[in-house]
């Protein structure tokens, strides 16, 4: 199958392109900003297409996604703290940058659309699990961002027939995740003798899956799913942002004192948690357990400081 990736540098994007570059002949698209990092795709530099460029230029768009079979778009901004901090790149790449892409594969013809996007959208949930019908009520401008990029994709669906799916996922976790997000910080400020900024009393809980049983979800979704259609894709752990804390700490030989206990999140959400029967339908079930993957991620960020460290020490624009 001829892909289009788009967002394929960042951290899930390139664990599809490293996944999938020698089964099917993929083309990356990526604008390649702070969290786009091509040495995330080296291990298979040979083996795909790159273009450097922007989701929201409709000129480019219609020139690279003529041909393709499918389009797999990861692009997104995707961390909360800066969409707090300044929400305009958010709107632009994550509402504007979906409607250009959609309208470039409308114009294209393009056979298949997956549109990856996360639990966000649904904001707090107490008890419970969210189905793939749940009211969107998001909270942060990153989520409000991410779900109107998904109410454009489902009226282009709606609206023209075009054959996008839309996948929801929980926190993804693995190698090559820009060290911004929460497990590869603690791991590397950890690694470096630092402490771990832990948000109010640890008590947000989160639901973890590893980014390859993730990737393997939206290639199932780019073959079998229906258009229109959205399909969740749950963790294998649900987990306190204290829980997790201990568990890096005890991975690293590190004591409680490490942790540095900061200001809460504004809006920060309790608790998110999807069902996923409508993906399992399909075929798809999770295979690395949570345990598994913590510790095989860790050994990672611990062997691989040749691609961390330079992160850390850049500035971000």
């Amino acid at each position: 199958m001829r892909i289009l990736v788009t967002g394929g540098a960042g951290f899930i994007g390139s664990h599809f392109v490293r996944s999938f570059a020698g089964e099917d002949e993929l083309t990356v698209v990526d604008k390649l900003t702070y969290a786009g990092n091509p040495a995330s795709l080296e291990p298979v530099e040979e083996r795909f297409t790159f273009v450097h460029g922007d989701i929201c230029d409709a000129a480019l768009l219609a020139e690279v996604v003529p041909g393709h079979d499918a389009v797999v778009n990861f692009a997104a901004e995707s961390h909360v703290d800066r969409s707090i901090a300044g929400a305009e790149e958010f709107v632009r790449s994550n509402v504007l940058g979906v409607q250009t892409l959609m309208q470039a594969c409308l114009d294209a013809g393009t056979p298949r659309i997956v549109h990856v996007s996360t639990d966000e959208v649904y904001g707090s949930i107490d008890s419970g699990s969210w189905d793939e019908t749940a009211p969107l009520s998001p909270n942060s401008p990153y989520a409000a961002s991410k779900a109107g990029g998904d109410l454009i994709a489902l009226a282009y669906a709606r609206t023209h027939g075009l054959p996008v799916s839309i996948t929801r996922c929980g926190n993804n976790y693995g190698p090559y995740q820009y060290p911004e997000k929460v497990i590869p910080l603690f791991v590397t400020n950890l690694l470096d003798g630092l402490t771990v900024p832990l948000y109010g009393d640890g008590a947000n809980v989160r639901d973890w899956i590893h980014v390859a049983d993730h990737c393997r979800a939206v290639r199932l979704v780019a073959d079998r799913g229906q258009p229109g259609e959205v399909y969740h894709v749950a963790g294998t752990a649900e987990l306190t942002n204290l829980e997790l804390t201990v568990r890096l700490l005890d991975a690293l030989g590190a004591d409680r004192r490490r942790v540095e206990r900061v200001p809460d999140r504004k809006a920060h959400d309790f608790r998110y948690s999807l069902t996923d029967a409508k993906l399992r339908a399909l075929g798809h079930a999770p295979r690395i357990p949570f345990d598994q993957g913590l510790a095989e991620t860790v050994e990672w960020y611990t062997t691989n400081r040749e691609w961390w460290e330079p992160l850390r020490k850049r500035r971000a624009p």
